[in-house]
C-alpha cells in the first residue's frame, strides 16, 4: 500500500556503533537513500512502462485522455531511465495528474537521520550529509535519537519533558518528525 501514502520517510543510520552492523559493512546514509530510491526508481518505471504500453494502445483509437496521458508519462519514464525521481520530470502544472499515477518517487521525501544521543540536538557529521542532499533536493530532514526515543516512551508523561530538557531537546524526535510531515 505504499503508493498511497503521502510521502515517504527514509529513516537512515547516522551513528558509528562497533556492536551494531551494518549490512554494507560501513555508515553512509547517502549511499543507502540512493540505494531504497533506485529500488523506488524501478519500481516506478516498471508501473510506468506497463501504463504507457495501454496507453498507447488506446491513443492509437485517438483517445484523447490517453494522448494527454502518453504526454505526462513519456518525460516521467524518460528521467527514471536516466536514474532521476519522478518528482524531477513532473511539470508544476501536471501535479495533480502526476498524483493519480501513484509514482513512489513523485512523493515528497522526509530524511529522518538517526543519530547516536550525544548529537540527538545538533546532528553529527552523517547528518550534516543528509542535510546537504536533502538542501539540493528540496527535502526536510528531522534529526532525532532511536536510543532516547527508546528512553522516553518508557518514561510517565510528566517526566518526559524534563528528561528531553536535561538533553538539550525541546520535545521528541517523534514529535519533530510529525511537525515535519505536516510540511510536506
Amino acid at each position: 500500500h505504499i503508493r498511497e501514502v503521502d510521502a515517504v520517510a527514509y529513516v537512515l543510520r547516522c551513528f558509528e556503533d562497533g556492536d551494531v552492523t551494518h549490512v554494507e559493512g560501513s555508515v553512509d546514509p547517502i549511499r543507502d537513500a540512493e540505494t531504497v530510491e533506485t529500488e523506488l526508481m524501478l519500481a516506478d518505471l516498471d508501473s510506468l512502462e506497463k501504463r504507457l504500453v495501454a496507453a498507447q494502445k488506446k491513443a492509437k483509437g485517438g483517445d484523447k485522455e490517453s494522448i494527454a496521458l502518453i504526454a505526462l508519462m513519456e518525460p516521467i519514464a524518460a528521467a527514471l531511465r536516466d536514474g532521476k525521481p519522478a518528482r524531477t520530470a513532473i511539470p508544476a502544472d501536471q501535479a495533480e495528474a502526476a498524483r493519480r499515477l501513484q509514482l513512489l518517487t513523485s512523493k515528497p521525501v522526509l530524511y529522518v537521520c538517526n543519530v547516536e544521543e550525544a548529537s540527538a540536538a545538533s546532528g553529527n557529521a552523517h547528518s550534516e550529509r543528509v542535510a546537504d542532499r536533502a538542501a539540493v533536493e528540496g527535502a526536510r530532514v528531522v534529526i532525532v535519537s532511536a536510543a532516547i526515543e527508546a528512553e522516553v516512551s518508557q518514561l510517565p508523561p510528566e517526566e518526559r519533558g524534563e528528561f528531553l530538557d536535561g538533553l538539550g531537546l525541546h520535545d521528541s524526535g517523534l514529535d519533530r518528525v510529525i511537525r515535519a510531515g505536516y510540511d510536506l
